[in-house]
Protein backbone atom coordinates (compact mmCIF):
# COMPACT_ATOMS: atom_id res chain seq x y z
CA UNK A 1 0.00 0.00 0.00
CA UNK A 2 1.34 3.53 -1.00
CA UNK A 3 0.42 6.22 1.40
CA UNK A 4 1.51 9.75 1.71
CA UNK A 5 2.50 11.47 4.75
CA UNK A 6 3.54 14.53 3.72
CA UNK A 7 1.17 17.72 4.43
CA UNK A 8 0.37 19.81 1.18
CA UNK A 9 2.23 22.98 1.45
CA UNK A 10 0.11 26.12 1.10
CA UNK A 11 1.50 28.93 -1.34
CA UNK A 12 1.82 32.08 0.15
CA UNK A 13 -1.28 33.87 -2.09
CA UNK A 14 -3.62 31.22 -0.37
CA UNK A 15 -2.28 32.19 3.21
CA UNK A 16 -3.18 35.37 2.89
CA UNK A 17 -6.98 34.19 2.31
CA UNK A 18 -9.14 33.86 5.11
CA UNK A 19 -9.32 30.31 6.88
CA UNK A 20 -12.88 29.34 5.62
CA UNK A 21 -11.95 29.67 2.13
CA UNK A 22 -8.83 28.12 2.05
CA UNK A 23 -10.52 25.06 4.27
CA UNK A 24 -13.18 24.96 1.02
CA UNK A 25 -10.38 25.45 -1.75
CA UNK A 26 -8.59 22.32 -0.02
CA UNK A 27 -11.45 20.24 -0.13
CA UNK A 28 -12.39 21.31 -3.50
CA UNK A 29 -8.66 19.93 -4.64
CA UNK A 30 -8.73 16.77 -2.11
CA UNK A 31 -12.54 15.86 -3.51
CA UNK A 32 -10.53 15.27 -6.60
CA UNK A 33 -8.69 12.84 -5.55
CA UNK A 34 -10.71 10.04 -3.58
CA UNK A 35 -8.83 7.30 -3.59
CA UNK A 36 -5.15 8.75 -2.42
CA UNK A 37 -4.16 7.40 0.52
CA UNK A 38 -2.91 9.64 3.25
CA UNK A 39 -1.63 8.55 6.83
CA UNK A 40 -2.21 11.45 8.82
CA UNK A 41 -1.85 12.06 13.44
CA UNK A 42 -5.34 13.17 14.01
CA UNK A 43 -4.99 13.88 18.20
CA UNK A 44 -2.16 11.82 18.75
CA UNK A 45 -3.71 8.33 16.92
CA UNK A 46 -2.12 7.67 12.92
CA UNK A 47 -4.08 6.05 10.83
CA UNK A 48 -4.93 5.65 7.14
CA UNK A 49 -7.26 8.02 5.77
CA UNK A 50 -8.59 8.86 2.22
CA UNK A 51 -7.03 12.22 0.93
CA UNK A 52 -10.37 14.18 1.18
CA UNK A 53 -11.17 13.17 4.77
CA UNK A 54 -12.62 15.79 6.83
CA UNK A 55 -11.48 14.59 10.20
CA UNK A 56 -7.76 16.59 10.37
CA UNK A 57 -9.41 19.86 9.37
CA UNK A 58 -12.08 18.94 12.21
CA UNK A 59 -10.30 17.28 14.98
CA UNK A 60 -6.94 19.98 14.75
CA UNK A 61 -5.89 20.42 18.58
CA UNK A 62 -9.42 20.46 19.80
CA UNK A 63 -11.59 18.88 21.83
CA UNK A 64 -13.62 17.44 18.82
CA UNK A 65 -14.27 13.80 19.04
CA UNK A 66 -12.90 13.20 22.81
CA UNK A 67 -15.99 13.32 24.22
CA UNK A 68 -16.60 9.85 23.48
CA UNK A 69 -13.04 8.50 23.87
CA UNK A 70 -13.55 10.61 27.37
CA UNK A 71 -16.74 8.69 28.09
CA UNK A 72 -15.26 5.70 27.24
CA UNK A 73 -12.67 6.12 29.36
CA UNK A 74 -14.22 7.16 32.25
CA UNK A 75 -16.56 3.72 32.18
CA UNK A 76 -13.23 1.45 32.07
CA UNK A 77 -12.91 -0.48 35.27
CA UNK A 78 -9.71 -1.94 36.64
CA UNK A 79 -10.87 -5.62 36.23
CA UNK A 80 -11.94 -5.40 32.71
CA UNK A 81 -12.14 -3.77 29.32
CA UNK A 82 -15.23 -1.22 28.26
CA UNK A 83 -17.06 -3.11 25.59
CA UNK A 84 -17.95 -0.44 22.68
CA UNK A 85 -20.52 -1.09 19.81
CA UNK A 86 -19.21 1.29 17.20
CA UNK A 87 -22.11 2.06 14.47
CA UNK A 88 -21.05 3.94 11.95
CA UNK A 89 -17.16 2.82 12.49
CA UNK A 90 -16.27 4.51 9.24
CA UNK A 91 -12.43 4.73 8.42
CA UNK A 92 -12.02 3.27 12.33
CA UNK A 93 -10.88 6.73 13.80
CA UNK A 94 -13.12 6.78 16.92
CA UNK A 95 -12.19 2.81 17.54
CA UNK A 96 -8.18 4.13 17.23
CA UNK A 97 -8.72 7.03 19.96
CA UNK A 98 -10.40 4.69 22.51
CA UNK A 99 -7.97 1.82 22.18
CA UNK A 100 -5.60 4.83 22.75
CA UNK A 101 -6.84 6.11 25.63
CA UNK A 102 -8.62 3.24 27.86
CA UNK A 103 -8.75 -1.19 27.56
CA UNK A 104 -11.38 -1.72 25.16
CA UNK A 105 -13.12 -4.34 23.34
CA UNK A 106 -14.85 -2.76 20.11
CA UNK A 107 -17.35 -4.34 17.71
CA UNK A 108 -17.12 -1.61 14.25
CA UNK A 109 -20.18 -2.03 12.17
CA UNK A 110 -19.54 -0.25 9.19
CA UNK A 111 -21.85 -0.88 5.74
CA UNK A 112 -19.77 1.38 3.04
CA UNK A 113 -17.39 -0.66 1.19
CA UNK A 114 -15.42 2.66 0.47
CA UNK A 115 -15.06 3.06 3.96
CA UNK A 116 -14.42 -0.05 4.81
CA UNK A 117 -10.98 -0.63 2.99
CA UNK A 118 -9.60 1.71 5.73
CA UNK A 119 -10.78 0.65 8.50
CA UNK A 120 -9.63 -2.96 7.82
CA UNK A 121 -6.23 -1.96 7.67
CA UNK A 122 -6.60 0.83 10.68
CA UNK A 123 -7.89 -1.79 12.92
CA UNK A 124 -7.59 -5.07 11.59
CA UNK A 125 -4.24 -6.17 13.62
CA UNK A 126 -5.67 -5.14 16.96
CA UNK A 127 -7.12 -8.51 18.22
CA UNK A 128 -9.32 -6.18 20.38
CA UNK A 129 -11.38 -4.96 17.21
CA UNK A 130 -13.77 -6.94 15.41
CA UNK A 131 -15.41 -5.83 12.10
CA UNK A 132 -19.30 -6.69 10.84
CA UNK A 133 -19.44 -5.20 7.04
CA UNK A 134 -22.90 -4.53 7.15
CA UNK A 135 -25.68 -1.98 7.44
CA UNK A 136 -27.00 -2.18 10.98
CA UNK A 137 -30.70 -1.67 10.93
CA UNK A 138 -34.09 -2.06 12.86
CA UNK A 139 -36.00 -3.15 10.23
CA UNK A 140 -35.28 -6.63 8.12
CA UNK A 141 -36.83 -5.55 4.95
CA UNK A 142 -34.63 -2.28 4.93
CA UNK A 143 -33.03 -2.06 1.56
CA UNK A 144 -30.56 0.71 1.39
CA UNK A 145 -28.46 0.22 -1.77
CA UNK A 146 -26.80 3.51 -2.63
CA UNK A 147 -24.24 5.03 -0.56
CA UNK A 148 -24.12 9.10 -0.15
CA UNK A 149 -20.59 10.19 1.05
CA UNK A 150 -20.06 14.09 2.04
CA UNK A 151 -16.21 14.77 2.69
CA UNK A 152 -15.63 11.80 5.82
CA UNK A 153 -19.27 10.64 6.20
CA UNK A 154 -22.01 8.51 4.52
CA UNK A 155 -25.61 7.98 4.70
CA UNK A 156 -27.59 5.49 2.75
CA UNK A 157 -30.18 5.96 0.47
CA UNK A 158 -32.59 4.26 -2.35
CA UNK A 159 -30.83 4.21 -5.35
CA UNK A 160 -29.64 2.23 -8.60
CA UNK A 161 -26.51 1.91 -7.41
CA UNK A 162 -25.81 -1.64 -5.45
CA UNK A 163 -22.47 -0.46 -2.94
CA UNK A 164 -24.35 -0.87 0.18
CA UNK A 165 -23.63 -4.28 2.15
CA UNK A 166 -26.18 -6.50 3.66
CA UNK A 167 -28.30 -5.79 6.64
CA UNK A 168 -27.89 -7.13 10.12
CA UNK A 169 -30.76 -6.09 12.70
CA UNK A 170 -29.36 -5.14 16.54
CA UNK A 171 -30.98 -8.56 17.62
CA UNK A 172 -28.96 -10.73 15.15
CA UNK A 173 -26.27 -8.42 16.25
CA UNK A 174 -26.10 -9.43 19.84
CA UNK A 175 -26.45 -13.40 18.86
CA UNK A 176 -23.68 -13.51 16.72
CA UNK A 177 -21.34 -11.98 19.21
CA UNK A 178 -21.61 -13.08 22.78
CA UNK A 179 -18.47 -11.80 24.02
CA UNK A 180 -20.50 -8.58 23.93
CA UNK A 181 -23.45 -9.29 26.10
CA UNK A 182 -22.37 -6.95 28.52
CA UNK A 183 -22.24 -3.96 26.46
CA UNK A 184 -21.67 -0.97 27.79
CA UNK A 185 -21.31 2.14 25.76
CA UNK A 186 -23.07 1.93 22.05
CA UNK A 187 -21.66 4.91 19.77
CA UNK A 188 -23.71 5.49 16.57
CA UNK A 189 -23.14 7.79 13.76
CA UNK A 190 -25.45 7.42 11.42
CA UNK A 191 -25.90 10.48 9.26
CA UNK A 192 -30.25 11.12 10.49
CA UNK A 193 -30.71 7.01 11.41
CA UNK A 194 -29.55 7.31 14.58
CA UNK A 195 -33.44 8.62 16.30
CA UNK A 196 -34.32 5.16 14.86
CA UNK A 197 -31.35 3.11 15.25
CA UNK A 198 -30.64 3.32 18.62
CA UNK A 199 -33.99 2.73 20.72
CA UNK A 200 -33.37 -0.71 19.01
CA UNK A 201 -29.91 -1.31 19.73
CA UNK A 202 -30.62 -0.45 23.13
CA UNK A 203 -34.00 -2.13 23.44
CA UNK A 204 -31.59 -5.41 21.80
CA UNK A 205 -29.22 -4.84 25.17
CA UNK A 206 -31.37 -4.26 27.02
CA UNK A 207 -30.54 -5.96 30.31
CA UNK A 208 -26.77 -4.67 29.64
CA UNK A 209 -28.27 -0.97 30.00
CA UNK A 210 -25.23 0.58 27.87
CA UNK A 211 -24.86 4.12 27.93
CA UNK A 212 -26.32 5.61 24.80
CA UNK A 213 -23.73 7.89 22.49
CA UNK A 214 -24.86 9.34 19.48
CA UNK A 215 -25.02 12.30 16.92
CA UNK A 216 -28.29 14.08 17.07
CA UNK A 217 -28.45 16.38 14.44
CA UNK A 218 -32.34 17.57 13.14
CA UNK A 219 -31.97 18.06 9.22
CA UNK A 220 -30.39 14.74 8.67
CA UNK A 221 -33.10 12.67 10.83
CA UNK A 222 -35.52 14.77 8.87
CA UNK A 223 -33.87 13.97 5.82
CA UNK A 224 -33.78 10.47 6.20
CA UNK A 225 -37.58 10.58 6.76
CA UNK A 226 -37.31 10.23 10.38
CA UNK A 227 -38.69 12.38 13.75
CA UNK A 228 -36.03 13.24 15.47
CA UNK A 229 -38.13 14.38 18.58
CA UNK A 230 -39.55 10.83 18.94
CA UNK A 231 -36.51 9.21 19.89
CA UNK A 232 -36.78 10.90 23.55
CA UNK A 233 -40.33 8.92 24.60
CA UNK A 234 -39.18 6.03 23.08
CA UNK A 235 -36.20 5.99 25.49
CA UNK A 236 -38.27 6.60 28.06
CA UNK A 237 -40.21 3.94 27.64
CA UNK A 238 -36.41 1.80 28.13
CA UNK A 239 -35.78 3.46 31.41
CA UNK A 240 -33.39 6.49 30.00
CA UNK A 241 -33.62 9.61 32.04
CA UNK A 242 -30.19 11.26 31.97
CA UNK A 243 -28.76 13.39 28.72
CA UNK A 244 -25.40 15.30 28.55
CA UNK A 245 -25.20 17.40 25.73
CA UNK A 246 -22.16 18.71 23.30
CA UNK A 247 -21.93 20.63 20.79
CA UNK A 248 -20.73 19.62 17.22
CA UNK A 249 -17.28 20.47 18.03
CA UNK A 250 -17.18 18.84 21.17
CA UNK A 251 -17.73 21.52 23.82
CA UNK A 252 -19.93 20.67 26.91
CA UNK A 253 -23.08 22.55 26.79
CA UNK A 254 -24.73 20.67 29.63
CA UNK A 255 -27.39 18.35 31.23
CA UNK A 256 -31.16 17.89 30.67
CA UNK A 257 -33.44 14.56 30.73
CA UNK A 258 -35.14 12.48 28.02
CA UNK A 259 -38.36 14.53 28.86
CA UNK A 260 -37.02 18.09 29.23
CA UNK A 261 -34.80 17.80 26.10
CA UNK A 262 -37.69 18.15 23.52
CA UNK A 263 -38.19 21.31 24.50
CA UNK A 264 -34.48 22.75 24.14
CA UNK A 265 -33.73 21.70 20.78
CA UNK A 266 -34.66 25.25 19.29
CA UNK A 267 -30.72 25.74 17.78
CA UNK A 268 -31.08 22.47 15.63
CA UNK A 269 -34.07 23.93 13.83
CA UNK A 270 -33.72 24.69 10.07
CA UNK A 271 -35.02 28.62 10.03
CA UNK A 272 -36.69 30.16 7.05
CA UNK A 273 -34.24 30.90 4.11
CA UNK A 274 -31.43 29.77 6.76
CA UNK A 275 -29.74 26.40 6.72
CA UNK A 276 -28.97 24.90 10.29
CA UNK A 277 -25.31 24.29 10.95
CA UNK A 278 -25.20 22.54 14.33
CA UNK A 279 -26.02 19.46 15.39
CA UNK A 280 -25.35 18.29 19.21
CA UNK A 281 -23.63 14.68 20.80
CA UNK A 282 -25.86 13.33 23.25
CA UNK A 283 -25.17 11.13 25.76
CA UNK A 284 -28.11 9.29 27.52
CA UNK A 285 -27.61 7.28 30.84
CA UNK A 286 -30.45 4.45 32.19
CA UNK A 287 -32.06 5.81 35.37
CA UNK A 288 -30.19 2.44 36.88
CA UNK A 289 -26.85 2.68 35.40
CA UNK A 290 -25.29 5.12 38.92
CA UNK A 291 -21.77 4.43 37.36
CA UNK A 292 -22.86 5.67 33.97
CA UNK A 293 -24.35 8.34 35.84
CA UNK A 294 -20.97 8.93 37.67
CA UNK A 295 -19.18 8.70 34.56
CA UNK A 296 -20.81 11.13 32.72
CA UNK A 297 -20.88 13.78 35.70
CA UNK A 298 -17.01 13.56 35.44
CA UNK A 299 -17.33 15.06 32.17
CA UNK A 300 -20.82 17.48 32.21
CA UNK A 301 -21.78 17.96 36.07
CA UNK A 302 -25.47 18.35 36.73
CA UNK A 303 -24.57 21.56 37.90
CA UNK A 304 -24.21 22.93 33.92
CA UNK A 305 -28.01 22.71 32.88
CA UNK A 306 -28.13 22.68 29.31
Amino acid sequence: MEVSTKLPVVPPKLRDLPSNVRHHLGWWVRDRFPNRKVVREVQGVKMVLPWPHRLPDYAGDGPYGQNLVRLAAALSEPASPVTVLDVGANVGDSALQILHATDAQILCVEADPYFLEYLHLNVDEDPRVAVVEALLTPDPKTEATTAVRTGGTTRFAEGEVGDALPTITPEALREKYPSFANLRLIKSDTDGYDVELVPAIAEAWGGARPVLFFEYDHRLSRLAGNDPLAVWPRLAELGYRDVAVWGNGGDALGRTTVADIGSRTAPLEEKVGIRAQTYWDVAVIHQDDLAGLAAVEQLVPAAQRL
